[in-house]
Parts: C-alpha cells; sequence; structure tokens
C-alpha cells in the first residue's frame, strides 16, 4: 500500500486544524477587552429604534420551511446529472433515482404531518359532546328546560 498518495490529505488537515487553532488564537488577543454598553447591544435596523422587543424564538416552522427547502434544492441538485447520463445508467440508475425521490417525498411528507406549510395561527380541537344516547339527550333537554323555566 502506497502511503504517499495520502500526504496531500494529511497536509490540508494539519493546515485546517492550525487555521481553525490560529483562528481562535488570534480572536481571543485582538477582541476588545472592554463590556458591551446597551447602546451596542441594542437591534439597530435602518437608524429606527425598535419600538417591541423581538421574540427571543423563531417559531418551529420557520425551520421546517428551511428544510422544505434544502431537501428539495439538493433533490435538483442530484436530479439535474441523472438527467445527463439517465440514458447510460440504465435500470441501476433508476431503481436509484426512485429510491432517493421516495426518500425525499417521505420527509415532505413528514414536514407536512408536523405542520410545516400551516401558516395560520394554532388550531386546537375542542373535545366534543358526549356520544349522543337516550339518557345523554334526555339530560340535555331537562337542563335545557331547567334553564329557559
Amino acid at each position: 500500500m502506497d502511503v504517499d498518495q495520502y500526504l496531500p490529505i494529511l497536509g490540508l488537515l494539519v493546515l485546517g486544524v492550525l487555521f481553525a487553532s490560529g483562528s481562535f488564537v488570534a480572536s481571543a488577543l485582538l477582541a476588545p477587552r472592554k463590556r458591551p454598553t446597551d447602546a451596542k447591544t441594542a437591534p439597530y435596523e435602518c437608524g429606527i429604534v425598535p419600538e417591541y422587543e423581538p421574540p427571543q424564538r423563531f417559531p418551529v416552522r420557520f425551520y421546517l420551511v428551511a428544510m422544505i427547502f434544502v431537501i428539495f434544492d439538493i433533490e435538483v441538485v442530484f436530479m439535474y446529472p441523472f438527467a445527463v447520463v439517465f440514458r447510460q445508467l440504465g435500470l441501476f440508475g433508476l431503481i436509484e433515482v426512485l429510491a432517493f425521490s421516495l426518500t425525499v417525498f417521505a420527509a415532505l411528507i413528514f414536514l407536512v404531518s408536523e405542520g410545516a406549510l400551516s401558516w395560520g395561527p394554532a388550531k386546537h380541537l375542542a373535545k366534543g359532546m358526549p356520544a349522543r344516547t337516550s339518557s345523554s339527550t334526555i339530560v340535555r333537554i331537562g337542563v335545557d328546560a331547567g334553564r329557559a323555566a
């Protein structure tokens, strides 16, 4: 086994570690030491002072829509090369693309079931009336008649 072919990978790994650790060291040495003031930590948008505090968290739906975008962006990136060489891939390529598409479709179904595309206010189902029986009907009529009198 020839180890020389792995030397460039090892060199890039060493350079990456040196760059990352050098960035942390430079940040620690060059960062300002004083505490920020209220004016510096206040949100600034187009010179307008905000009238209300922004929400602390984004709603989960925001992230679900972002996941949908990433999933279909990746699907498009992988479908284009398949469309270029689909005749050479034959049945194997077709099966692989169908497996990939089914995985992406399953992810979409999961996100839709989690409410990713429901942008209105959250709807909570209220508990309904119990099953209608003769005794429950008599009770309801008796309660309604008692209130009317």
